[in-house]
């Protein structure tokens, strides 16, 4: 295709240890991708911080490092939108100065101060207001009242507290915006209202006045300082558009954002983006409700700590031949690995896992549990324990499912599967046949980058609506549909794991 007439779109995606951009044709095609990683400072106490500077220092090289690859002139690009970390607190001064190392999301030093907040306002509340079930140390509200306790001196000179994103667009404009998905989790923000919540100010002792500009997102704030421009080596015409947290903007890369389908993501964790038309408030569910970053809605954020890092922990500790294969060959040793689990018929004749190796993630949320394999014998091979892994990891999706459309009376009708887990054939085909859903592999693997250019189409005009950016750059690639013969084993084994995990519960007590 000539893309000579074309204009670009550029999508950040501002990571936990990296930063990734991608470059985006009006005709919907992805022309180039870049990336760099970078470290966290952990320190004692369960701190973790980060120089804020670096996010904008990776962002620039990054960036730079896009428009070369792909030769397209910095002129043709028309917007640049994010996708975002959330909950990592920024607190800068005048002139948007950080007055202290980022307090990034995996931090949990402000433990104490989740207590207190929770005895002051009680969970119903919160739950009501902001959709988080749970007070926990990572949000942001908690970070500022133990600023307020601990470091009154930064406290007291604090122009504006931001997140990850509000920085990166405060660098690319000079001024101070955010958008609803991102602040979803702060503890601060009314996810009904789609405004700052007054009495949680209050209580943390700051004003609206400290907090950035609440925008939809998809909304074109400006185009970008000459500043910016030089460091960046972007074009000053390019329109700078507000982002979304990064679930709601890998929903958006795969065609997520009507009640009914569900994203799925498995790296290291997993993680699952459910649409829904209308907050919950419903303590129960222990799930966090947050608004979606296009059409109105909100999304329930099911997860597990362990998913792709179990397989990962297996080929690492018993698999040295494969990865020597591996290095000789070219060959993924994941795909050694899952190639090996094919030949072993589904029930793993036998063989089954409890893939809590860091805890039980939802819908137990039970952080004792520890992992188990059940049903060893001496004939099992690697292939067994690899393809029980992959069923255990699918049952836990398969029972998130189950107790989201049981507790909100909501069907999912396919799952869309993204993340580095979606590239096994074998995995997709599990998750079909255990949820007894369609799953849909995505032809692009970098949907939260994807995500957030297709927010700069639409904040840049470039694409009409949703729809029209949807048909020109969301493709999938293969469905798996569930086969009947394999769903009627996986039930079998799908009750056999609630019942090992129900059998097991006293042991961690």
């Amino acid at each position: 295709m000539d893309y000579s007439n074309s204009s670009y779109l550029i999508g950040l995606d501002l990571g936990t240890t990296s930063i990734k951009a991608l470059l985006l044709s009006s005709y919907g095609e992805v022309i180039a991708t870049s990336g760099e990683e970078y470290a966290l400072d952990y320190g004692q106490g369960e701190t973790c911080e980060v120089e804020a500077e670096i996010y904008w220092e990776v962002s620039c090289r990054v960036l730079r490092s896009l428009m070369v690859k792909s030769g397209v002139k910095t002129s043709q690009v028309r917007g640049i939108s994010f996708s975002s970390q959330g909950e990592t607190i920024i607190a800068v001064g005048e002139g948007g100065k950080p007055l202290r190392k980022a307090i990034v999301w995996l931090d949990n030093r402000s433990e104490a101060e989740a207590e207190e907040i929770e005895r002051k306002f009680g969970n119903q509340i919160i739950m009501n207001i902001t959709g988080q079930p749970e007070i926990l140390p990572i949000w942001p509200a908690t970070r500022i009242l133990w600023l307020k306790k601990n470091e009154p001196g930064i406290y007291g000179k604090v122009k504006k507290y931001l997140l990850v994103e509000d920085y990166i667009i405060y660098r690319m404009t000079g001024n101070y915006f955010t958008e609803h998905s991102l602040v979803s989790s702060t503890l601060y923000f009314d996810i009904r209202k789609k405004e700052w919540w007054k009495q949680m100010l209050d209580f943390l002792g700051i004003s609206a006045e400290q907090l950035p500009e609440l925008l939809p997102s998809g909304t074109r704030i400006q185009n970008i300082t000459p500043e910016a421009a030089a460091a960046t080596g972007l074009d000053i015409n390019i329109s700078v558009v507000t982002g979304s947290y990064d679930h709601p903007a890998g929903a958006i890369g795969a065609g997520n954002i009507v009640p009914g389908i569900t994203t799925l993501t498995i790296g290291a964790s997993m993680a699952m983006c459910v649409t829904i038309d209308k907050p919950i408030n419903d303590l129960s569910s222990r799930l966090s409700c947050q608004c979606h970053a296009l059409g109105g809605g909100y999304f329930l954020l099911p997860y597990a700590q362990t998913a792709g890092l179990l397989l990962k922990w297996f080929k690492d500790s018993f698999c040295q031949r494969e990865s020597e294969i591996s290095a000789k060959t070219g060959t993924d040793v994941y795909d050694l690995l899952t190639e090996s689990a094919s030949k072993i018929q589904p029930g793993a004749e036998g063989l089954l896992v409890l893939p809590h190796f860091m805890g039980a993630g939802s819908p137990y949320f039970n952080q004792k549990v520890r992992g188990v394999f059940a049903g060893i014998t001496v004939g099992m091979t690697k292939g067994h324990f690899v393809r029980a892994i992959l069923e255990a990891v699918a049952s836990v999706v398969a029972h998130n499912i189950e107790s989201v459309q049981k507790s909100r009376n909501i069907r999912i009708s396919e799952i869309r599967f993204l993340g580095g887990g979606s590239k096994s054939p074998l995995w997709c085909q599990i998750i079909a046949d255990m949820a007894d859903i369609p799953v849909l592999k995505m032809s692009q693997n970098e949907n939260a980058s994807l995500g957030a250019a297709i927010l700069a189409g639409l904040g840049s005009d470039i694409f009409q609506d949703f729809n029209e950016a949807a048909e020109m750059c969301i493709k999938v690639e293969k469905r798996f549909l569930p086969e009947s013969e394999s769903t009627k084993v996986y039930q079998r084994i799908y009750r056999n794991y609630k019942d090992l995990y129900n059998k097991m519960e006293d042991y961690w007590k």
